[in-house]
């Protein structure tokens, strides 16, 4: 039988002061003084009296149903009653960040713990890969790159065909290898960054050499998510592109080219939705052992309802990790610029980037940013990927039992 409740207990409008036992009414003739207040008389209904739990109980997490009361389990925060005498449970948070659906500062923090917490781990790993990329970067750029015919292109006022591809082939040979050499140390560290993170929600130690163990079978579909991605991305602009520069060579220069502008707009706009769709693939398919396409469906469905919500927490991501990156690179190609003659208005020259010691310096800041940046980009993905199966499929319960079972 239910009925409306009553004032709380020591509320402005109970007319009893709060004695833990809820409010009292006087004896009607079927009316009982147990401590349960019952029926008075006719035409009076006494107000109910909120449940209170025994003395040393707790709320504790439903597993298979609703709430259920019992003795409180060890590590459990107790808490008083709030609105009619339900308790305010907090979400359980045995590792890097609370078992629940989460904000962006939740995210972030928990990244940002992640990295604190599992720094040996997580370090040991990011400088490898970031020095690795950074002196492949580097030598790439001195010994490919022909700065003095870039600066005589620009000094042409109408350059050839040859001249162009003579100025930008090293250019874009260099830039090619590097981003080939990126997207390898990305998969190296994304894969054992992902475990890492894993384990961290739950609060459990992990090691490098553990973390790579458990990735290590899934890196050679993690090298064709991360290539077929870029490709699918880079085939939708070129289609876009496509009717302009057909109509360009059937010779509407000016038609071609505002046509082309148009089409990679729109374009674009499609390959930004389908990134948020596939964002949450990398974790997808690292912790659920899938295979490319079905992590890349996982992850389209996860994102399905929530494609704002996920843009949004990316963008602030990466717009965070560019800042920070910026102000750990930028104070290493100061000095590069001094040690290599240049004065600071210089920094962004053609000029400068051809000095070893100038490049040297460069290689180093982008290692150290490479180095604390990364984790916080993989652990921001990987938890808006928990979030999202919190929110759609009560992940955080799974992770409740995982946390308790490995105490």
């Amino acid at each position: 039988m239910t009925s409306t409740p009553g004032p709380a207990p020591g509320s402005s409008d109970s007319p009893e002061p709060d004695d833990g036992a809820g409010p009292t009414t006087k004896p009607g003739p079927q009316s009982q003084q147990d401590g349960v207040p019952r029926q008075g008389q006719p035409g009076q209904t006494a107000p109910p009296t909120p449940p209170v739990p025994p003395p040393g109980y707790g709320y504790q997490q439903p597993y298979n149903g609703g709430p259920q009361w019992g003795p409180a389990a060890q590590g459990w925060q107790q808490y008083p009653q709030a609105g009619w005498g339900i308790p305010v449970p907090a979400a359980p948070k045995p590792g890097v960040i609370p078992l629940r659906p989460l904000g962006f500062g939740d995210i972030l923090d928990g990244a940002i713990a992640t990295l604190r917490r599992h720094w040996r781990a997580l370090l040991g790993t990011t400088v490898v890969v970031g020095a690795l990329t950074q002196t492949a970067n580097v030598v790439f750029e001195h010994q490919f790159i022909d700065h003095d015919s870039l600066n005589d292109l620009q000094d042409k006022t109408d350059p050839s065909a040859g001249d162009v591809l003579h100025a930008v082939g090293g250019s874009l040979a260099a830039s090619g290898l590097s981003v080939l050499v990126t997207i390898i140390g990305t998969i190296v560290a994304t894969s054992m960054l992902t475990m890492v993170i894993s384990r961290a929600v739950l609060g459990r130690p992990v090691t490098a050499r553990e973390a790579w163990t458990s990735a290590r079978p899934q890196v050679p579909r993690l090298l064709g998510l991360m290539v077929l991605t870029p490709l699918i991305l880079c085939a939708v602009l070129a289609v876009s592109a496509l009717p302009g520069g057909l109509v360009a060579l059937l010779g509407s220069d000016d038609g071609g080219a505002a046509l082309a502008v148009l089409g990679l707009l729109a374009g674009s706009l499609v390959a930004v939705w389908l990134w948020v769709q596939w964002s949450l693939a990398a974790p997808a398919l690292m912790l659920e052992r899938q295979g490319v396409v079905a992590s890349m469906k996982r992850s389209a469905k996860l994102v399905s309802g929530a494609w704002w919500r996920v843009l949004g927490v990316q963008l602030l991501a990466v717009v965070l990790i560019l800042i920070a990156s910026a102000i750990i690179e930028l104070p290493f190609n100061l000095i590069g610029a001094g040690v290599s003659g240049q004065s600071a208005s210089g920094l962004f020259s053609t000029d400068n980037t051809s000095h070893w010691s100038y490049l040297i310096f460069v290689a180093i800041g982008g290692t150290i940013g490479s180095a604390l940046t990364l984790p916080i980009s993989a652990g921001v993905t990987a938890l808006l990927y928990m979030d999202q199966r919190i929110r759609r499929e009560s992940l955080d319960l799974e992770l409740i039992r995982a946390a308790q079972d490995g105490n």
